[in-house]
């Protein structure tokens, strides 16, 4: 990014309310080349959660990795939560359809996921459980049907136990799929959490 650009990035994003630990890391994400530092990977049923990790990419400059299994889940939302319990259950760890080839250049990594049975699905353990935390920053953020985190960021920290954890957010979302992240007062809440965090 050159200093031209960073400046108005700077000036843009401050008109909007973004905090100085943000902007500056922000910056700092988009050195090296051009090549981001961030990362936002996600799983997501109904598109609540697409919607938040959209956001933090559009807030964040970061690269996108969506998670999908080569098993399908049901289009009826109980009987994809009876899945997840199942999986749940049996510790099972779905395979993905695709990997991230260039982890070691992220400093930083945002993981959002629906709620499901407490923690995240089992398509994230597996995620987790592929790549070398050690060093990383891990983001969690997730769309809830009131149970927020739940045991998610305890999970998360037995998985990689040498990555650092920072704040997460929780957002309530809803079964019938319809796109309660994208409100104006969920928005909000995002960039407030973005801008709190300290990437650098």
């Amino acid at each position: 990014m050159s200093a031209f650009s960073r400046r108005s990035f700077l000036m843009a994003a401050a008109s909007i309310g973004l905090s100085v630990p943000f902007l500056v890391a922000n910056a700092r994400a988009q050195q090296s080349g051009g090549q981001s530092r961030i990362l936002v990977a996600c799983f997501s049923r109904t598109g609540n959660t697409r919607t938040v990790a959209e956001q933090i990419v559009t807030l964040t400059g970061a690269d996108f990795f969506e998670l999908k299994t080569t098993h399908s889940y049901p289009a009826e939302y109980r009987a994809t939560t009876d899945q997840a319990k199942r999986e749940q259950q049996q510790n099972f760890r779905p395979q993905l359809t695709d990997n991230v080839s260039n982890m070691d250049q992220y400093d930083v990594v945002f993981v959002g996921y629906p709620n499901w049975w407490g923690t995240m699905p089992m398509a994230f353990f597996s995620f987790l459980e592929a790549y070398d935390f050690a060093g990383k920053s891990i983001v969690p953020f997730c769309t809830h049907e009131g149970s927020r985190l739940g045991r998610s960021v305890a999970d998360i920290e037995a998985l990689c136990p040498n990555a650092a954890l920072l704040g997460g957010l929780a957002l309530r979302g809803a079964s019938d799929g319809s796109i309660v992240t994208a409100s104006t007062s969920a928005q909000s809440a995002v960039r407030d959490w973005v801008g709190s965090l300290r990437l650098s």
